[in-house]
């Protein structure tokens, strides 16, 4: 331990200017054993700091580190675990307990002797030692007790050669043994005659020492009389001293005394200033004006100033109500007082506003009914700009009643809800009733087929007199059983342009009748009742009634358990009143776009219109408001009307029959679906649900397609190619003029379709003027295909020069004109007028009827060569046959 201890000296300590003084070889308890050193040091620098170190080992070398250091005066408990027994474990309380197991109790009593020494010695801080043996912790000598550290360099250095009697060499030290051993020529190679002489100075210097004491003993003398002296004076001046104390000790008790008032004064004082605080802030915020208290017994609810009065007085007893109390003021005879008087004027003032309300409602909505009468023949709502300006007086009362009083503040919102549904009810009924009459005419013819009558002009058709609905002058095109737009027993061309404008002037005219209602009701609702304050309050219409214990505090805040509700926010509680005061709109409005399909199917176009443009408008205000949410219930009833309009087209195109005796031509629901794109462009034009018109227009194109098809596989007496030729080139003109982009496959489709059956009819029908000189040829044709060489064809028994002569002689020009003018009349038959394809039909026979020309003047090059055999007619005989026969008809 010896060696290590120094070469912990020697290493670490020395280079830092520090001692050390104690040492013990520890590992943490209860851990695996990691060796360490706890080294109690000292600085050789003043002031001295006295530190405990712990020093490792480094595991890659054989030298040791610094690891930690705590301050001495940062310890305040030693605890040796058991004094009576030798116990190697104990615990040093810095920051925290560190528990260390020693090598050896020895090593471990030796340490907390130290550190109690320099504990005694630097710090005499009271440091507690635990189940320490009391012979380890020995007072030091009162000598070295008197002396102050750092004053004495010999009482320090005695003790600490006490605690070590290792004294390291200083560098003087090592420099004067220097010097001396090189006055010495023997000092290394003779040791023991150097020691003998250097023992022999020594004697000297003793003896030297002893003489020059022997002569000093007179000034020793001289010294001791003077302290003599100077221990008689001290005396005296204690003497003095001691009767200055007893005439001080007096006057203390008397500043004692003193000090005793001044301080039961203070205390007074600060009592009293506490008091007048209280007193002062019971007054200032639990005191309620005269004038106040008249205002909420007596005042005029009728009168702007007297609403103003109540206003500020409601608001002061709020106040009032909802101070905090401090702790204790509850207890107080006045404050209870003040609080029963409180909520006897809020109990009173909530009586008289309800009632003042309540008759508010009733005597508005008397002055409101008898306006009634005055819009029965307009298509107009009342206004309730008038009502609502005089109630949005009474919103601060009311807010002030939701605050207060809850269970009233909710039988008021059910009273003014109860009362503005009847009232809307009327309203809106009558309004209708208006609307229904207008849309059907007021004339007596529409009143018998309406079934109107009665001076307030109600609906009362069944729905059977609404199918009965017809207009004169339809009589021609309904008598055709193919109509295509015959919806609802309503043809859309027997309707005037003029009927369906009117229809949508009225259509637009009552949404926008009920969207400035809806919204002025709405935004009424919301500022009265004070339903955008909070986010999460529970509707009043919803919440229970509840009763409250005689002169008791209510509270401003319910418990959130008693008050739970399906709906979590203000704007749904907003929502759930205008549901109940308009809950006839939507039903009203089904019924009056019923009532619009009945009259034209077409119709449910400009709803659909109308309906998404006001559906996007009110959703761009407020999504969730009610208005919004309505007209989007009701354009779902729309758009399905929209799509059993269009599914009612496709319907009768499949049920569609042609007569076997008459040429088809354009068919119907051709012109029917080219009448409804026309009016389907000029309703949707800018529209915003111009996606729902493009999947309709695929729809009905997609059967008008498949129906052509099959009316022409059908066909009896119109050639098959004839009715796909005319039915799509109209398809082809329609969608070409009216330029819709969905349609634009379609449109090239129509095209295509046109253009391969004009082709295909014309071929089949010139096969018939020259059909036995078309059979030589082809027969021609397939022997060469058989492998029959062109210039060996004229061999063939069936295909000499002679055959090919007499073929052409049955086919001299007067013939081929008489074979043509013929052609002419059939395709004349065949053909209908409205789509003028005789002339382009012609013309396409006279371009084939040229190309099969030229090909058999080939063939008969090839295949006859030298022979000089030509057909009896030209080019030019062939273009004035077609050019005289078209003009001749």
């Amino acid at each position: 331990m010896t060696a290590i201890k120094h070469a912990l000296q020697r290493d670490i300590f020395t280079p830092n200017d520090e001692r050390l003084l104690g040492i013990v070889n520890v590992c943490k308890a209860g851990k695996k054993k990691k060796n360490c050193f706890l080294c109690a040091t000292v600085t050789t620098e003043r002031p001295v700091q006295v530190k405990v170190v712990k020093v490792k080992k480094s595991d890659k070398g054989d030298f040791y580190k610094r690891q930690q250091t705590w301050e001495l005066r940062d310890l305040t408990e030693v605890d040796a675990k058991d004094a009576s027994k030798e116990n190697p474990e104990f615990d040093l309380h810095f920051e925290k307990v560190y528990r260390w197991l020693a090598s050896s109790t020895a090593e471990k009593n030796s340490f907390i002797s130290c550190i109690w020494k320099l504990n005694q010695r630097y710090l005499r801080k009271k440091v507690e030692f635990v189940n320490v043996s009391s012979q380890l912790l020995e007072e030091l000598p009162k000598a070295e007790e008197s002396v102050p550290s750092g004053e004495s360099q010999s009482v320090a250095g005695g003790d600490e050669d006490a605690l070590d009697d290792y004294q390291e060499l200083s560098t003087r030290e090592e420099q004067d043994i220097e010097s001396m051993m090189e006055m010495c020529e023997y000092a290394i190679s003779n040791a023991e005659a150097f020691a003998e002489q250097l023992s022999r100075e020594l004697q000297v210097l003793d003896g030297a020492n002893i003489q020059s004491i022997m002569a000093s003993e007179k000034q020793v003398n001289i010294l001791m009389q003077l302290l003599d002296e100077a221990l008689s004076e001290v005396d005296t001046i204690e003497g003095k001293l001691s009767s200055y104390e007893e005439m001080l000790q007096s006057v203390k008790e008397q500043m004692d005394q003193i000090s005793q008032s001044n301080r039961l004064i203070q205390i007074s004082n600060t009592n009293n200033g506490k008091l007048l605080d209280e007193i002062q802030f019971l007054v200032n915020y639990m005191d309620l004006s005269k004038g106040h208290i008249r205002a909420l017994q007596d005042g005029d609810l009728t009168s702007p100033k007297g609403i103003e009065a109540c206003i500020n007085a409601s608001e002061a007893l709020l106040q009032c109500m909802n101070v905090a109390l401090r702790p204790g003021h509850d207890k107080l005879m006045a404050v209870k007082q003040q609080q029963h008087l409180f909520t006897e004027l809020r109990d009173t003032f909530a009586r008289r506003l309800t009632n003042h309300l309540n008759n508010v409602f009733v005597h508005q909505g008397h002055d409101q009914s008898s306006t009634l009468s005055q819009h029965t023949a307009e298509l107009t709502l009342p206004k309730h700009s008038p009502l609502h300006r005089d109630l949005l007086r009474y919103a601060k009362l009311m807010e002030w009643l939701k605050n207060t009083h809850r269970e009233k503040y909710e039988g008021l919102s059910r009273t003014y809800v109860d009362y503005m549904s009847r009232l809307y009810e009327r309203e809106i009924k009558d309004f209708f009733e208006v609307a229904k009459i207008k849309m059907a005419g007021t004339t007596k013819e529409a009143k018998g087929k309406f079934g109107l009558h009665g001076s307030s002009g109600k609906l009362t058709g069944s729905t059977s007199s609404l199918n009965k609905l017809t207009v004169q002058g339809s009589n021609s095109r309904r008598s055709q059983s193919s109509s295509l737009l015959d919806m609802g027993n309503m043809s859309a061309s027997d309707l005037d342009v003029a009927d369906r404008t009117k229809f949508d002037k009225i259509f637009e005219q009552v949404l926008s009748e009920l969207e400035p209602l809806c919204l002025a009701e709405q935004d009424f609702i919301s500022k009265f009742f004070k339903l955008q304050q909070h986010p999460t309050v529970t509707p009043p219409l919803a919440q229970p009634e509840t009763e409250e214990s005689d002169g008791s505090m209510p509270s401003r805040m319910p418990p959130q358990a008693e008050h739970r509700h399906s709906l979590s926010s203000e704007k749904d509680m907003v929502r759930l009143m205008m549901n109940k005061i308009f809950q006839s709109i939507e039903t009203e409005l089904n019924s009056l776009i019923a009532l619009g399909d009945k009259i034209d199917s077409f119709n449910s176009l400009y709803m659909l219109v109308k309906m998404s443009h006001h559906v996007w408008t009110a959703e761009n205000v407020d999504p969730a408001s009610y208005l919004s949410t309505t007209l989007g219930n009701v354009l779902v009833t729309v758009k399905r009307n929209f799509d059993k309009c269009i599914s009612g087209q496709i319907r009768q195109m499949e049920e569609v029959k042609i007569s076997k005796k008459s040429k088809v031509g354009i068919l119907l629901f051709v012109t029917a679906f080219e009448e409804f794109a026309e009016l389907a462009e000029t309703i949707f034009r800018n529209a915003e649900r111009r996606g729902d018109l493009d999947k309709a227009y695929v729809k009905l194109i997609r059967a008008v397609f498949m129906n052509v098809e099959k009316v022409a596989n059908e066909s009896q007496k119109t050639p098959r190619d004839v009715v796909m030729m005319e039915n799509f080139h109209h398809i082809f003109s329609t969608l070409s003029r009216l330029k819709i982009s969905c349609l634009d496959a379609e449109r090239r489709e129509a095209k295509h379709k046109y253009t391969d059956h004009l082709q295909s009819y014309v071929i089949n029908s010139l096969g018939q003027p020259l059909e036995k000189l078309n059979h030589f040829f082809e027969g021609v044709e397939a022997r060469v295909a058989q492998g029959v060489r062109e210039e060996e064809v004229s061999y063939q028994l069936a295909f000499n020069k002679q055959e090919l002569r007499k073929v052409i002689k049955e086919y001299p020009g007067k013939e081929v004109k008489k074979g043509l003018d013929n052609l002419y009349k059939k395709v004349d038959k065949h053909l209908c007028e409205e789509e003028s394809l005789l002339q382009v039909v012609w013309h396409s026979m006279q371009d084939e009827f040229i190309r099969q020309y030229k090909h058999f003047e080939d063939l008969i090059g090839r295949c006859y060569p030298g022979s000089g055999i030509t057909m009896e007619f030209t080019i030019q005989d062939m273009l004035e046959y077609f050019s005289s026969i078209a003009q001749s008809h």
